[in-house]
């Protein structure tokens, strides 16, 4: 059978996107077999070439789908008016807490994508969600540093300290196993480190 000649059922691409996130996050992975992607979501294996043109299409639009609701969420809370700086900031690193445990193959295959992807990709993916992730930091650290709540801290360093803390320890699963005898991350390791991390960070560019 082609994909030419499918007949897709309802709902067909989300469950492959949803089956796709299931495997790499379980498996702590950035990479899928497409035959483990059909055995896993009962669906012919060339659906993948109809719907996304190959495995990398697939790829990039389970990436479109995690960024997008990331970038909308931090614009919404950067457009908060009712809110100060500093209760943006501490929701905002809740969010990416959170976002991570539920997405933890999200930088690794975002770095990957780009690294692999023609320039002209390369570029669309850092302008639609790695930029718009750092515009936002230089929103609310500008806001919070003129309100007198925050030091003066570089936005561009404050992105890759934030997203170089989740990404690591989402990403260290084998660490926890040799190093701490713990085969998963659970839902007490992720509130742990949140509050962790929060503490960290905001100790860091709060006034004082």
């Amino acid at each position: 059978m082609t994909a030419s000649s499918l007949t897709p059922p309802p709902g067909a691409r989300e469950h492959l996107l949803d089956t796709a996130h299931a495997i790499m996050r379980e498996g702590d992975v950035i990479d899928i077999s497409l035959s483990d992607l059909a055995q896993r979501s009962g669906l012919n294996s060339a659906l993948v070439k109809y719907y996304f043109g190959n495995k990398a299409g697939l790829l990039a639009a389970l990436l479109d789908r995690d960024w997008q609701a990331i970038v909308a969420s931090v614009d919404a809370l950067v457009a908060k008016d009712d809110w100060s700086s500093e209760a943006k900031l501490r929701r905002h690193l809740s969010k990416v807490v959170d976002t991570f445990y539920e997405v933890p193959y999200l930088m690794r295959l975002t770095m990957r994508l780009i690294r692999e992807s023609s320039p002209a990709e390369a570029q669309r993916i850092a302008d639609s969600y790695l930029t718009p992730i750092y515009r936002a930091y230089e929103a609310l650290i500008g806001e919070g540093v003129r309100s007198g709540a925050f030091r003066s801290v570089d936005p561009q360093l404050f992105f890759f300290t934030v997203t170089g803390a989740v990404d690591r320890f989402f990403s260290a699963r084998l660490v926890l196993r040799h190093c701490f005898g713990e085969d998963s991350l659970t839902e007490s390791l992720r509130d742990r480190y949140r509050e962790h991390s929060i503490d960290l960070i905001m100790a860091g560019i709060l006034a004082g």
